[in-house]
């Protein structure tokens, strides 16, 4: 039975891909230190998670013994040490859901919530939301947030991510404050290894012991922002929002953005001064302070300081053709690879039926 499960619930763009691309390279040497990450892929939490979000609450279906929530904490509970399960999804959850969780683990469970500071993040999740499928521009995201309308999708999107005061509130009052963490994320120009080093001191490891050259999730420029949101409205034009066609997360999100757009240099990135969002970023920080959680980092890093860059108008219509014409060679690349491969299995299913 597992004697510690250390839940890492997000919030969202707090640099949880870092941690779990660490946790998830270092394998044997957590292992040394009797430690696991829960699965056999993190793509198994991110299942798990889906699964308890859709069931188990009310009004809604309930959890299937053999799908991938419960199949998960079987393993966690079989697994002896310490477990650590990362998802970013598991901030939003209500009460109700966190109770669920908290009783359903066996051994001392350790919430760990990491959070960055709420001018960054704006503008973070703005950008992810267009590599989501969403066609909503920049002016509009913003006067929605600052709205913090719950009955509009984008604002209650937002603050159920970024909301640290109310996720921290809730969840620590549901397992209790000597169970909950908050960890801040460091300033922008931090050394890179520093996240993981506050992350190493909740699972009381040894940080250099572990291989931080991991893959980074990394963030597009504002003119392929701007090209992807074009496109996101095209998808959208005959009533169906681009993210539910059946493929745009395979091909669009993952292939054309993650693997191929990221990598484009020399485009402004967006930039955010708004006064609004310093005064909101300072209550936040105000709050928690109030609230009393035990933290690791500084809360002062959670006060949010002017992003650097540029307002999306003030991108040419050149750096958007350039960065759309390169979008379209990533996806005629791929298109023809995929290409290639077909013609070859059917080659070779010729072959087959020849010497059969």
């Amino acid at each position: 039975m597992a004697e510690r499960v250390v839940l890492h619930i997000g919030s969202m763009k707090s640099g949880t891909s870092f941690i779990q691309n660490v946790l998830g390279n270092n394998g044997d040497a957590l292992a040394q230190h009797g430690i696991s990450f829960a699965g056999e892929r993190w793509r198994d939490q991110v299942a798990a998670v889906q699964d308890l979000i859709g069931h188990g609450g009310p009004q809604q279906p309930p959890l299937d013994p053999t799908g991938p929530w419960c199949r998960l904490v079987e393993e966690i509970n079989a697994t002896p040490g310490t477990v650590v399960v990362s998802m970013e999804f598991l901030a939003p959850r209500v009460a109700h859901k966190i109770e669920l969780i908290r009783d359903a683990l066996g051994g001392q469970l350790e919430v760990v919530l990491t959070g960055r500071d709420l001018a960054r993040n704006i503008a973070a999740m703005w950008l992810e939301s267009v590599q989501n499928g969403s066609a909503i521009g920049w002016d509009d995201y913003l006067a929605a947030v600052r709205s913090e309308d719950r009955t509009a999708p984008v604002a209650r999107n937002f603050w159920n991510h970024q909301g640290l005061a109310a996720i921290a509130q809730r969840w620590s009052q549901c397992v209790g404050a000597d169970h909950f963490t908050l960890m801040t994320v460091p300033p922008k120009g931090a050394p890179s290894h520093l996240l993981w080093e506050r992350f190493a001191q909740v699972l009381e490891l040894d940080p250099a012991a572990f291989e931080l050259n991991v893959r980074a999730n990394r963030s597009i420029g504002l003119a392929t922002a701007m090209t992807l949101r074009h496109l996101n409205q095209l998808l959208a034009a005959d009533g169906v929002s681009a993210s539910e066609h059946k493929f745009y997360d395979l091909l669009i999100k993952h292939l054309l953005v993650k693997r191929g757009m990221v990598a484009r240099g020399g485009e402004p990135t967006l930039g955010l001064d708004e006064r609004w969002v310093m005064k909101r970023g300072a209550a936040e920080v105000a709050a928690l302070r109030k609230q009393g959680h035990r933290v690791i980092g500084d809360l002062d890093e959670l006060l949010p300081v002017p992003v650097k860059g540029v307002h999306p108008s003030q991108v040419s219509p050149e750096l958007q053709l350039d960065a759309a014409m390169d979008g379209l060679a990533r996806m005629a690349q791929i298109a023809m690879e995929r290409e290639s491969k077909h013609r070859r299995r059917l080659q070779r299913l010729k072959r087959r039926k020849a010497t059969a």
